[in-house]
């Protein structure tokens, strides 16, 4: 059994958010059993109709018409429809919870300007109404290539305010890349940042937004939405002129939609192909998120919620319902590692940030470098941290609560892009055992199959057995769901698979492995290529690896990759010290047949390890889209290796 490292108080337990909902379902539904998150659970599973309707009251989601039936009735989870007789406007509910000074943008260079709630209402009034005078009307796809700042996420909620459709990229991502996305999904309108700023330097990509113009050819009309340090406004001369000559705003208005009418589009990484437009609906996203937020994050009224995050990853997407919740949403444009690696927690120190966000890889990347935060910040505010994007290891849970906080409720989420929400998640009431997710999120029937599809208390395939509001509609341009059927329904009928490698604990929560197309295969034996990780990057010399199988001699034999610290070197001590502790640790199954040193590891653009690139690469196969990942240009390393010949 994993080490306890945190148990929530007995004074934090009774003023939590997941007691004030259990009180308001005994008061307002009549549930007769005592709070135990267990129970809550069960209850949430064994009576969906009654939990998702709960949360429209318990949550205040501002709607119209009639919230009957809850889901609606199909044989098939992916024909489920959530509320379908309900409308409402994400923007509206956005801007009806704003508190007094709802957004703050900081870079990494130490910019920071507050937005106040009547400055925020007049900017999407201002673009709501000019998108409306050039002819942009509900259903129209709006794209942004743009960085993290309050004037993108103004422009998103007037894009929804509208009823159009909205779809974001990274400023950094390559030409082709953002093409590959949008031109799939026929944008007519295009905000956009002409620079934006990383790890001390400034890019201009002006020429780069002037070439994706060029080819997208539904494109009509773009806008720069640069934020300035001078006049706090937006600078497009198109805003400007047009505020000029519309002193006088009427209300701002807001088209409600139906519960299940497109939101915005995400997509897929892309490393195996272009990437799959996942289109959202409008009601899913906001219900699951403010469900994650207030229930298993904490998050209340007033509170400062930070996510590290881009405009290309779900994250984004999740952290600014963070206004619906009524708290401040922190925008951080940057390298998170500059000009030093704590300096989020300066920004958190200073902003009395309550809820923390990161990645997996920036908790393991301060342990490898030893940085102690807690004798240098107080954080005396700060109740939660968020860990995801990548399986989080002990050792990393144990960093948290050795060298940042001792009392803070760490809690590692993972869910995925494809529901823009969580499938497991944290309990602000429970307790933290080291390496464990601590629960199946409200709602989300999870599950570990095995190959036969059936329910196993080992290692295997993450499932959800129910429906959950912000399963996707579908994906762009897929007739009759065929392509969106085959990526999650096709392993197990009527089951959806994630494509995660987990186990259920003795402690009732979660591992997860690493990625189930990814789980390695030597001598039929699957194993999971985080348990590999977990037991590498613990030593010291090691700063990150990559692990991959190689098919060998009809089987697959295991490749170790690793990046190592500076004065570091790859010797036969180290080479023996790696395998002996692979073994210790897991088995001798696990131990590589080849480790590898190399100065760079592959990596998608919103941070995740490229672990099916490289496979392809040793296995002579040929790579389907290095526009997906951030540093395609490291791959040169992983080709023609002669010690991968014998």
């Amino acid at each position: 059994m994993e080490k306890l490292l945190w148990q929530a108080s007995e004074k934090r337990r009774k003023q939590s958010n997941l007691i004030k909902y259990h009180r308001y379902l005994k008061k307002s539904y009549s549930i007769n059993f005592d709070y135990k998150y267990d129970s809550l659970f069960n209850w949430s599973i064994a009576k969906p109709n009654l939990f998702w309707t709960s949360l429209l009251s318990y949550l205040d989601i501002n709607y119209s018409g009639n919230e009957n039936p809850a889901i609606s009735e199909s044989e098939n989870i992916y024909d489920k429809k959530f509320f379908p007789n309900l409308k409402l406007s994400y923007s509206e509910n956005i801007i009806n919870n704003l508190n007094s000074i709802p957004i703050l943008y900081v870079n990494e260079i130490g910019f920071k300007k507050y937005y106040s709630k009547e400055e925020v209402i007049h900017k999407v009034n201002l673009v709501a109404k000019y998108l409306r005078s050039i002819g942009v009307k509900k259903g129209d796809r709006v794209v942004g290539i743009v960085t993290n700042n309050a004037e993108t996420l103004i422009s998103f909620l007037a894009v929804n305010s509208i009823g159009a459709v909205w779809s974001s990229c990274s400023p950094d991502f390559g030409e082709q890349a953002i093409l590959d996305r949008f031109s799939q999904i026929e944008p007519k309108i295009l905000f956009y940042s002409s620079s934006y700023i990383y790890g001390g330097k400034k890019f201009e990509i002006l020429k780069k937004i002037k070439n994706v113009e060029s080819k997208l050819n539904t494109l009509e009309v773009s806008i720069c939405i640069d934020y300035s340090q001078k006049d706090k406004s937006f600078i497009d001369e198109k805003l400007n002129f047009f505020e000029e000559n519309n002193r006088e705003l009427s209300e701002l208005s807001f088209e409600r939609c139906q519960f299940n009418d497109p939101m915005y589009i995400l997509y897929s990484s892309g490393t195996t192909g272009k990437p799959k437009c996942i289109v959202h609906n409008t009601g899913g996203p906001l219900i699951q998120h403010l469900k994650e937020q207030q229930l298993h994050c904490e998050i209340c009224e007033d509170d400062k919620l930070f996510y590290f995050t881009t405009c290309g990853w779900m994250m984004w997407n999740w952290l600014i319902s963070g206004l619906a919740s009524k708290a401040t949403v922190v925008l951080y444009e940057g390298s998170p590692f500059f000009p030093h690696q704590d300096s989020l927690f300066k920004v958190a120190e200073e902003e009395e940030i309550t809820c923390f966000g990161i990645s997996a890889k920036f908790i393991d990347a301060l342990r490898n470098s030893q940085i102690q935060i807690s004798n240098k910040y107080k954080l005396s505010k700060l109740k939660t941290i968020l860990s995801t994007g990548s399986p989080l290891v002990s050792e990393s849970f144990n960093y948290v609560y050795s060298n940042i906080k001792q009392d803070v409720h760490l809690a590692s989420i993972s869910g995925g892009t494809d529901i823009v929400s969580c499938f497991v998640g944290g309990d602000p009431t429970g307790a933290v055992f080291s390496g464990e997710i601590q629960c199946e999120c409200l709602g989300v029937d999870v599950d570990i199959f095995n190959e036969d599809g059936v329910s196993t208390q080992q290692k295997g395939e993450l499932v959800c057995k129910s429906a959950i509001p912000s399963m996707p509609i579908g994906f762009w341009d897929d007739v009759n769901k065929e392509k969106y059927i085959k990526s999650y329904f096709s392993k197990f009928p009527n089951i959806w698979t994630q494509g995660d490698y987990a186990i259920k604990t003795a402690n009732k929560g979660f591992i997860i492995f690493g990625r189930s197309d990814s789980t390695l295969n030597p001598g039929g034996i699957r194993i999971g290529t985080a348990e590999i990780y977990r037991s590498v990057e613990k030593l010291e010399d090691i700063n990150e690896s990559i692990v991959v199988g190689q098919e060998w001699n009809d089987d697959v034999r295991i490749i170790l990759f690793i990046t190592l610290k500076a004065k570091s070197h790859l010797n036969d001590k180290l080479v023996a010290n790696i395998k002996e502790n692979i073994k210790n640790s897991t088995s001798i199954r696990h131990v590589p047949a080849k480790i590898i040193q190399v100065t760079d590891i592959p990596r998608t653009r919103s941070g995740k390890i490229a672990e099916l690139t490289v496979r392809d690469i040793i296995n002579g196969k040929k790579v389907k889209n290095m526009e997906a990942l951030a540093n395609p240009e490291c791959l040169t390393e992983y080709e023609n290796i002669e010690e991968l010949d014998y």
